[in-house]
C-alpha cells in the first residue's frame, strides 16, 4: 500500500484531531460501501457515498481542495449510520474519520445564517428537557384543539421552511408523562437482587417515550435487578456528537458520568441506540480531559443496551401471551445498535420468548429509515425518501407490531405509516416485555 504523501500545501484541516491519515489510506476503494449506505443509494453520486468522502478528506488534508459549502455538503449528507463499517472488506474505520470530520467542519466552515439558527434552536433545546418542557405546554392546544391538522393540511410550514416543517412532522402526541420524571431514584428488585444497575432516562425519550422508560424499570425490576435513577442526570451527548458539536458533547458526558459516580451499580443501563452507543464511545469524547479520561473510560465499559443485558443475565420471570393467537411482529433493526454496536441476535431472541410471537424479518433491514439524530430535520428530502423505503419494507411483512429500539426511529417510522395512511402498532421491545410480563393483552390496530 502507498504511503501517504506528504502534503504540498497546508492541510484545510486544523491540528485538532484531523481524520487521520492512516485511516484515509486504509481505504482500498473497493466500492463495497455503495450499496449499503443509504445517502448513496438516494441520492447516487460518487461524493455522497463514503468511498467519496474519503477521497474528499484525503484531498483537504493534501490542501488540494477547500472545506467549503460545495464539500462539506456531502459530508453533511451523511447519516452516520455506520453500515459501511459493516461491510467494508478492508476494515476501515470510518466511524472514527466521519467522527473526526464533524468538529472539523463546525470549527472551520461558516455556515449560512438560516443554518446556523436551525441548530442554534436544536443544540439549546433538545438535549435539555428542563428547557423543553414548558415548549410542551403550547404543543398540547397545538394537537387537542385540531391545530396541527390545520398547519399541515395547508402546507404552510413547509413554504415556510421544509426544516422547520420536517420538526414539525415527527412530533408525536405529547404525553402526560412528559411534565415530570415520575420514575423514584431507587426501584428495588422484585424477589432475589440480581444486580444492581443504573437507568439512563434520555432527553427526547424522557419527554415523549417515559412510557417505554417506566416499562423498562419494570422488566430490569421483574428480571431481579434494583434499578438506580440519579434525578440530576441530563443528556448523554448524542445529538450534540452526532454534529460535531464537540465542546457541548463533552460537557454533557462529564455531567452523565458526575451523575452516576457513587451509585455502585453493576451497569449502566440505556433503552434508546443512539444514545447507547455514544454513552459507550465516552472514553474518545473525553481522550483530551485528564481529570475524566480513566473515569470515562469505565463508565463507557459499564454501559450495556438494555436488550444486550437482559439476554446476557437471562429472563427470569414469567411470560404470558400478548394476544390470543399469533401474534405477527417485525424487529426494526436500530443503525446505532446494529451497525455502532453490534447488537442484533440478542433483541429478537427476547422477543421470541413471549409465548406466541411470530418474529418476521423485513427485506432490506440493514438500510437506515432516515432518523440518524436529528438528520430527519437537517436533511429532510433524503430522509423521507429513506423512511418511505424503511416503512414499505416493513409493512410487507404483513406484522400488526413495529419493535423499534430507538425513540428517533420510531418517530420517524410512524411518521410515514401515518403518510401511507397505515395503522400498525409501533412498541420499543421492553413494552412489549413489560406486557407479557403483566399479562396484559395490548390494544393493537387491525
Amino acid at each position: 500500500m502507498e504511503t501517504h504523501p506528504h502534503p504540498v500545501q497546508p492541510s484545510g484541516f486544523d491540528p485538532k484531531h484531523p481524520p487521520d491519515p492512516s485511516l484515509i489510506d486504509a481505504c482500498v476503494h473497493c466500492g463495497f460501501c455503495l450499496s449499503t449506505c443509504p445517502s448513496y443509494r438516494v441520492l447516487g453520486t460518487e461524493m455522497d457515498s463514503p468511498r467519496g468522502r474519503i477521497y474528499l478528506m484525503d484531498a483537504i488534508e493534501q490542501g488540494k481542495i477547500p472545506l467549503s459549502e460545495k464539500t462539506v455538503q456531502h459530508f453533511d449528507s451523511c447519516l452516520g449510520c455506520l453500515a459501511c463499517v459493516t461491510t467494508c472488506p478492508s476494515g476501515v474505520h470510518y466511524d472514527e474519520l466521519i467522527a473526526a470530520m464533524r468538529p472539523q467542519i463546525e470549527r472551520n466552515f461558516t455556515r449560512s445564517l438560516p443554518d446556523q439558527i436551525l441548530r442554534k434552536l436544536i443544540f439549546t433545546l433538545l438535549p435539555y428537557p428542563g428547557r423543553l418542557r414548558p415548549l410542551l405546554l403550547a404543543l398540547v392546544p397545538y394537537q387537542k384543539l385540531g391545530l396541527q391538522k390545520l398547519i399541515r393540511s395547508t402546507g404552510f410550514l413547509k413554504k415556510l421552511s421544509p426544516r422547520l416543517a420536517a420538526m414539525e412532522s415527527i412530533l408525536p402526541a405529547v404525553p402526560p408523562g412528559a411534565f415530570r420524571d415520575e420514575l423514584p431514584e431507587l426501584i428495588p428488585a422484585q424477589g432475589t437482587r440480581r444486580y444492581r444497575v443504573g437507568l439512563v432516562l434520555g432527553c427526547v425519550q424522557r419527554l415523549f417515550f417515559s412510557h417505554v422508560n417506566a416499562a423498562t424499570a419494570r422488566v430490569l425490576a421483574a428480571n431481579g435487578c434494583e434499578v438506580v435513577i440519579p434525578k440530576v442526570q441530563g443528556c448523554c451527548a448524542a445529538l450534540p456528537q452526532h454534529q460535531g458539536q464537540e465542546a457541548q458533547a463533552q460537557t454533557l458526558a462529564r455531567q452523565m458520568i458526575d451523575s452516576f459516580e457513587g451509585t455502585g451499580v453493576d451497569a449502566v443501563i440505556i433503552n434508546a441506540a443512539g444514545c447507547g452507543h455514544t454513552l459507550k464511545e465516552y472514553g474518545h469524547i473525553l481522550k483530551d480531559d485528564p481529570q475524566y479520561r480513566d473515569r470515562a473510560q469505565q463508565f463507557a465499559a459499564s454501559v450495556r443496551d438494555v436488550q444486550e443485558f437482559l439476554h446476557y443475565i437471562g429472563l427470569t420471570t414469567e411470560l404470558s401471551p400478548l394476544s390470543d393467537g399469533p401474534l405477527d411482529v417485525v424487529y426494526q433493526d436500530a443503525c446505532h445498535l446494529l451497525h455502532g454496536q453490534k447488537i442484533s441476535q440478542q433483541p429478537r431472541q427476547l422477543l421470541k420468548q413471549i409465548p406466541g410471537i411470530r418474529l418476521r424479518e423485513p427485506i432490506d433491514a440493514a438500510l437506515c429509515c432516515g432518523s440518524a439524530g436529528v438528520y430527519n430535520i437537517l436533511q429532510p428530502e433524503i430522509a423521507d425518501e429513506l423512511g418511505q423505503q424503511k416503512v414499505t419494507n416493513l409493512l410487507r411483512t404483513g406484522a400488526r407490531v413495529i419493535a423499534s429500539p430507538n425513540p428517533g426511529c420510531a418517530m420517524q417510522i410512524s411518521k410515514h405509516l401515518s403518510l401511507q395512511g397505515r395503522e400498525v402498532s409501533v412498541l420499543h421491545p421492553m413494552e412489549l416485555l413489560d406486557y407479557s410480563i403483566r399479562s396484559i393483552k395490548p390494544v393493537l390496530p387491525r
